[in-house]
């Protein structure tokens, strides 16, 4: 690929442009702003993906990497049907690179945040279908799948990877609560996380780098949930 099309980083103005939409959350004004909008969120966000997508081919074959927003590029309106927060648009930069044959939600994949403060990596399903679940949970308490998903876990979790997605209070019903797995079955998502303060990386064309070393410690987990998704 010509240099000239390639990541090059994203810009102080790219996060700037994050701060003043903060604190002017409203229609008229990301209108009147939409020419940096384009300029320094989209058109690199683009080219990361693009770059992204091809380094993650190698660990990940099946991973689409599409630089379309609702594809790998997550809209910036926020929806606001059904929350009390009605402020029209979100303040950070989401990609979404997923793999298998459902809907790109439905899959287990890689996704990036970016906003003024901070750079989150993480890896997983961000919520199972009901299909999903149930699939998720007779997997937990297998003896074949449940030992390679804490395997799974072992390997990635630890300096600075937290496991994310509990979120019930009691054990499903049928169940075993003492079963060695059973922790797991509270969770109706599962995924990794990374957290951090803005990388210097984050202004070059080594963030492709940084961002593919932290999402090839996830891997395992990754390619556990595959099963789930296929």
């Amino acid at each position: 690929m010509p240099e000239d099309i390639r990541f090059q980083g994203f810009t102080k103005e790219c996060l700037t442009f994050f701060l003043d939409l903060e604190m002017n959350n409203e229609t008229a004004w990301f209108n009147s702003h939409r020419t940096e909008y384009e300029t320094y969120v989209l058109e690199p966000s683009r080219r990361f993906v693009t770059d992204m997508g091809e380094r993650l081919a190698e660990i990940a074959p099946g991973i689409v990497a599409d630089p379309r927003v609702n594809r790998s590029l997550f809209r910036i309106n926020r929806d606001t049907r059904f929350s009390r927060d009605k402020t029209p648009y979100k303040t950070h930069l989401g990609i979404w690179f997923w793999e298998g044959s459902l809907s790109r939600m439905e899959c287990s994949g890689f996704y990036f945040h970016l906003e003024p403060e901070r750079l989150l990596l993480a890896a997983g399903v961000y919520q199972f279908t009901k299909s999903q679940l149930d699939k998720y949970r007779e997997y937990v308490v297998h003896s074949k799948h449940g030992k390679a998903l804490t395997d799974a876990i072992d390997a990635v979790v630890g300096n600075g990877y937290e496991l994310g997605g509990e979120h019930y209070k009691r054990i499903p019903r049928g169940y075993d609560p003492n079963h060695k797995n059973a922790r797991f079955l509270l969770y109706n998502g599962l995924g990794v996380m990374i957290e951090s303060e803005i990388p210097d990386e984050c202004m070059t064309p080594g963030l492709i780098d940084y961002c593919f070393e932290r999402f090839e410690h996830m891997l395992p987990l990754h390619q556990w949930l595959l099963n789930l998704t296929e």
